[in-house]
């Protein structure tokens, strides 16, 4: 199950809607800003009612 939730690019700032796949409770992937087109990298939890989103830039980590 696909829902949109809204983040922010830890590049430009930008509040960018990400697709996010509810079915997997820990994602961790990159995926290019649609504004600025540098790589995000995003740690999605979600446990079916919540779901937080965290970013930063791809050569810094978590």
């Amino acid at each position: 199950m696909l829902e949109e939730h809204l983040g922010q690019c830890p590049y430009c700032w930008e509040h960018i809607y990400f697709e996010i796949d509810l079915s997997i409770e820990n994602q961790e992937y990159v995926e290019d800003c649609q504004v600025c087109c540098n790589p995000i990298l995003l740690r999605v939890n979600s446990n079916g009612l919540e779901v937080h989103i965290e970013t930063a830039r791809e050569d810094d980590g978590f």
